[in-house]
């Protein structure tokens, strides 16, 4: 049985070796941004440390994409320019569920609701998210994840924060203040791509080239 603590978005820093080559999941992971007193400011916490892998270290909300976020409705559909940076790697079904999925851990984790709700749920609202980049688990790795990571304003969402125990001390922090605590490389290096990101221009931001982040966590241009 699936370890299920060992949900590791990117995971380029997970522990372990397979027997054989282990097909990587989907799975989406959400920054959300404000910018406060000393710049901008994103949505973290802290892993618990029963996860099997990347115990104690901060990450942003996410998770893997669920079966079911194929079939869940949206307030809203995806940005054409978020939905074709998706698609270049996924299906339009697939993308759209990666884009539900974002929305679905965040409120599942940090109890936000980005949308409106629906049941024991949230209807996302789609077309707030940006794509930032992806990365994928290095081979060799007992579970690996092909994590999209997208990022949404602050604004954007409404409720409080209430963990939901899977991730501790969440909370608004600066690059530099997450830096002060264990941040995983892959999660450092996405959140440089994201600073990147925050100062284009919407124009810029639409034809910049596509990153992935492949093996030991390595930056390479999507083909």
């Amino acid at each position: 049985m699936t370890d299920p603590t060992a949900d590791n978005p990117g995971g380029a820093d997970a522990e372990g070796h397979a027997r054989r080559t282990v097909r990587p999941r989907d799975a989406a992971s959400l920054i959300l941004w404000r910018i406060g007193p000393r710049g901008p400011e994103v949505l973290m916490g802290r892993r618990h440390a029963r996860h099997r892998f990347m115990p104690d270290v901060m990450v942003f909300p996410g998770g893997r994409v669920d079966p079911d976020d194929h079939r869940q409705p949206a307030a809203s559909e995806l940005q054409p320019v978020t939905r074709r940076m998706l698609e270049r790697r996924a299906t339009p079904g697939r993308a759209r569920a990666i884009g539900i999925a974002a929305a679905r851990e965040l409120f599942e984790e940090t109890g936000l609701v980005l949308g409106r709700r629906q049941g024991d749920g949230v209807a996302a609202d789609l077309a707030s998210l940006h794509y930032v980049c992806r990365a994928v688990t290095p081979g060799g790795r007992p579970i690996r994840f092909n994590a999209r990571f997208l990022a949404a304003p602050a604004e954007a969402v409404q409720g409080e924060i209430a963990g939901s125990g899977e991730l501790e001390n969440l909370g608004w922090y600066t690059p530099e203040a997450a830096h002060r605590h264990h941040v995983a490389d892959i999660t450092g290096k996405v959140l440089v791509e994201f600073l990147d990101w925050l100062e284009m221009s919407p124009r810029r931001r639409a034809t910049r080239p596509l990153i992935v982040f492949r093996g030991m966590d390595n930056r390479h241009q999507e083909r």
